[in-house]
């Protein structure tokens, strides 16, 4: 198994860049061979210290191994949602890879 959990900042003059960002990926994303689990949404405020509060949305994505993460790295449909979705709502990304 291996993880792949993707944090999300959006360009804060866009306010429904939030959405835009789960919709698409949604769209684009969630259909791409060799995903176990498929889970988006938006950061959770919670009162914690130690629970950073600066993003907006989440992605956490389960493979059946790394090389089912390289190829939907390389899928056309995530090329599409980079060029379609994030470039013009996200501001930053922030990955976290393990297995």
């Amino acid at each position: 198994m291996f993880s792949h959990v993707v944090i999300l900042w959006t360009k804060p003059e866009l306010p429904n860049a939030s959405d835009v960002l789960i919709e698409g990926a949604n769209k684009y994303l969630k259909n791409i061979p060799g995903i176990l689990h498929f889970h988006i949404g938006k950061m959770v405020p919670y009162n914690g210290t130690i629970v950073d509060k600066s993003y907006q949305v989440g992605l956490n994505v389960i493979f059946i191994d790394k090389q089912a993460r390289d190829t939907y790295e390389k899928h056309p449909s995530h090329i599409e949602f980079i060029e379609r979705v994030f470039k013009p709502n996200g501001d930053k990304i922030l990955i976290y890879d393990f297995q």
